[in-house]
This record gives C-alpha cells, sequence and structure tokens, in this order.
C-alpha cells in the first residue's frame, strides 16, 4: 500500500500538475449547489419565519415554530454550569487573550488641519448591526465564538446575532453558548446552513436584518454569503482549510508531521504541504505521517485530504522553498526553522505565520490570540485575518476654508471640464466668483 502522503520534487511536472489541482480547489462554484443555495435564500426572502422553519427540518431534523428560533436569555445565563470547569476555564483563558490581542487593532478618528485650508480627516465608527454564524449540529465551535464575536465587542458593535444550526433535538451545544456569554452576545437563533444566512441578509418576523455577516461554513453557507454580497457585506470567503510547514530539517520530524495532520484532519479538501531542501527529512516527514495517522480518530477523512491534496515538496534551499509559500499563498505557514527571525523578512503572502518549533498552528486555532478566521485558496496575496477593522466603517472627512477654494479655483474647474462635467465645475464657480 502506497503511503498517503507523497514526495514531490517542485519543479516537475508531477509538481506542477500537483499545486495547479491545489490552486484550483475550491475556485468554481458547484453548479448544483448554487443552484439549490438561490432556492433557499428566495424562500426564506419570501417566506420568513415559516420557511425557515421548514427548511430547518428538512436540514437539521428538528420542527420548530418561529416562537421556538430564539435561544432563551435564561438558556444563555445558564450554559457554564453543566460544563466541567476544565472547559469554562480553557474558554474564559481563550477570550481574555483574543480580546486583549484584538484591542492592539482598533483605529480612531483622526483629523489634520492645514493652514489656509481647513480639516481632512477620517471618521471611523463601529457597525450598527452584525450576523455572526457559527457552524454546528454534529460538533461544537466554541473558538469560532470567540474569534468571530470579540473582535466585535473591541469594535463597539452594538448589536451581534448569533445564528448556529441546532441539533435534533432543537438544542444548542452548552460550549457554544457560553463562548457566547462570554463574548457578550445575547441574541442567538437556532438556525443553520444557508437558510440561517438569508435571515440575517434579508431579515424574518423574528431574526432582524444585519449590516454585515461574518464566520465559517459549509460550501452551502459560503455560496450563501456569495450570494448576498451587495446586500449586506460579508467577511471572507473561507474555503477549505490548508498549511504550510517550511522546514530545514532541524526540528523533529515528529513535529511537522503532527502539524501537518492537524489541519489534514478538517478536511477531505484540507491541504497539508511541507516544503523542505533535505531529502533525508522529507523521507522522516513522510514515515512520520503513517505512523501518527494510524492512531487517529478522524484518521478516515485525514487520510482522504492526504491522498487529495498531501505532499512533501523537495525544494533546492530555503530561498526557493520561501518562493514557493508566496506563489502558494497558504492560509498558515510554519517557520520550522532553527532561526525563523532570519527568514521572516522574506514571508510574502500567508493569512497567519507561526515561527519555530514552540508555535504550532493548533495553538492559534484557539487561545494565543491572533484570530483564526484567515484567507484560504491563494486569497493570502490580497485580503488578511478577520480583525476590528471588519466591524468598523470610515468615512472621510472635509471641512474646506472660503480661501481654499478660491487657490483652488482654476485647476478644479480645470480638472471637472477636462472629464466633461461642466456642472462639477459651476458647483465650484458659484462659491468663487464675484
Amino acid at each position: 500500500m502506497s503511503p498517503a502522503m507523497r514526495v514531490l520534487k517542485a519543479g516537475t511536472p508531477e509538481a506542477a500538475a500537483f499545486l495547479g489541482r491545489l490552486r484550483e480547489r475550491g475556485r468554481r462554484p458547484d453548479p448544483e449547489v448554487e443552484s439549490a443555495v438561490r432556492a433557499i435564500l428566495e424562500e426564506v426572502r419570501t417566506g420568513g419565519d415559516a420557511a425557515a422553519c421548514a427548511l430547518t427540518e428538512r436540514f437539521d431534523g428538528w420542527r420548530p415554530q418561529a416562537g421556538d428560533l430564539r435561544v432563551l436569555e435564561r438558556e444563555i445565563s445558564a450554559a457554564g454550569e453543566g460544563l466541567p470547569a476544565a472547559v469554562t476555564g480553557a474558554l474564559r483563558l481563550a477570550a481574555e487573550r483574543i480580546e486583549a490581542f484584538h484591542r492592539c487593532q482598533r483605529r480612531e478618528s483622526w483629523f489634520a488641519t492645514e493652514p489656509g485650508i481647513g480639516v481632512l480627516g477620517q471618521l471611523v465608527r463601529p457597525l450598527q448591526r452584525v450576523g455572526l454564524y457559527v457552524p454546528g449540529g454534529a460538533a461544537a465551535y466554541p473558538s469560532s465564538v470567540l474569534m468571530n464575536a470579540l473582535p466585535a465587542k473591541v469594535a463597539g458593535v452594538a448589536e451581534v446575532a448569533m445564528c448556529t444550526p441546532p441539533g435534533p433535538d432543537g438544542r444548542i451545544p452548552p460550549a457554544v453558548l457560553y463562548a457566547a456569554q462570554l463574548a457578550g452576545v445575547r441574541e442567538i437563533y437556532r438556525l443553520g446552513g444557508a437558510q440561517a444566512i438569508a435571515a440575517l441578509a434579508y431579515g424574518t418576523e423574528t431574526v432582524r436584518a444585519v449590516d454585515k455577516i461574518v464566520g465559517p461554513g459549509n460550501t452551502y453557507v459560503a455560496t450563501a454569503k456569495r450570494l448576498v454580497f451587495g446586500a449586506v457585506g460579508i467577511d471572507l470567503l473561507a474555503g477549505p482549510s490548508e498549511i504550510l510547514a517550511l522546514s530545514d530539517g532541524s526540528l523533529p520530524a515528529a513535529w511537522v508531521a503532527a502539524d501537518l495532520l492537524a489541519q489534514a484532519e478538517h478536511d477531505p479538501l484540507a491541504a497539508a504541504l511541507c516544503c523542505t531542501p533535505s531529502e533525508a527529512h522529507a523521507g522522516a516527514v513522510q514515515a512520520e505521517i503513517e505512523r501518527q495517522l494510524s492512531a487517529l480518530p478522524r484518521r478516515e477523512i485525514t487520510t482522504k485530504a492526504l491522498e487529495n491534496f498531501g505532499a512533501v515538496l523537495l525544494v533546492p534551499d530555503m530561498v526557493a522553498g520561501l518562493a514557493l509559500a508566496a506563489a502558494i499563498a497558504p492560509e498558515h505557514l510554519e517557520l520550522l526553522v532553527a532561526d525563523p527571525w532570519a527568514w521572516l523578512p522574506q514571508v510574502r503572502n500567508a493569512g497567519a505565520v507561526f515561527l519555530g518549533g514552540h508555535s504550532p498552528e493548533a495553538a492559534g486555532d484557539y487561545l494565543a490570540g491572533p484570530n483564526h478566521v484567515l484567507p484560504t485558496g491563494g486569497a493570502a496575496r490580497f485580503s488578511s485575518p478577520l480583525s476590528v477593522e471588519d466591524f468598523q466603517q470610515r468615512s472621510s472627512l472635509l471641512h474646506l476654508n472660503p480661501g481654499a477654494l478660491a487657490a483652488w479655483r482654476e485647476p478644479l474647474t480645470c480638472l471637472a471640464r477636462l472629464e466633461g462635467l461642466e456642472a462639477h465645475a459651476r458647483a465650484l464657480l458659484a462659491r468663487t466668483d464675484p
């Protein structure tokens, strides 16, 4: 039986074909998924609560009445009572660290006075109402609550409405409710999938429409977010997860393999890559993958991910490895090298960078502080992690003195007329002509 993790030499046709498949992964919309999502969006847009309830029964196996959609305040307040102390303690620590990190990102309004001109500036205000989607159903993801809700809290968003799929009994996992409580979210709905995105975007009798929707989800959720963009804002279109470990062979192969497996266990489409200039290290990582894989509970999913998008890529040297990493633009980039700070200036295009052997990506997923909502599929070339700025609205400000317009009369009218906009020119002349 061949190993799940392939070893490829960068620059060969085999490596080029693999990287081509990696680039195309998740980029093309599935016509069947898009058609189904369009139907769901329209159903909720026109049918409101009744449609949302019927779709919840169809997809989640629980039939609510409209009055059942919102989680009661007492359920949220009591969420932590049945949780083990280790769980509540870990979530509190995570919330403290994530909030502290994001407080460093806060931007304020600014004003600059130019003598003889006036005041220019920028107004920075929090969004009024944000919708947070938290995946669920078969599993609980309290970390998603904290990573999405706490930047909104730091930004000063007045209202956060959270949607998450209910179980067949209509319940929401207590850990998810407790995380929401820690993040100050009190408006929670038992709604999942594309129907939740529709409710947040268009509103129903129970769910008021929001200004922006954030949070990860499956392909139906991602497609719904893409289709409602414009009616509302969205954070980013997150695809399957990915990691690239750039390793010089100085750290144990077991560490590298463990980090690759941690990413591969997410999803059969997750990508787990290692770049190294050492053939011996490549073989050791491959062997460690096989050894550790056999003991994993999610072995079937992990194996499928490695078969689809797992590889150790042999590069001529570390410079070539960094160039390849920049071209891939991974969601997570680990510098598993002897001196990561020496190589950091050459890093380009990564959602998050993890330096050294004691900074595994898994630590960033939960409580180190930086956000785990990151660009995927090469989008790190042009986009950034979820941050406080995603929950702020910026307006430019202009207050000119009368003398400024008089001084700029000729160039302003010249530019307006150059573009064929005479009314623009006359609006200026009305204030400057005697």
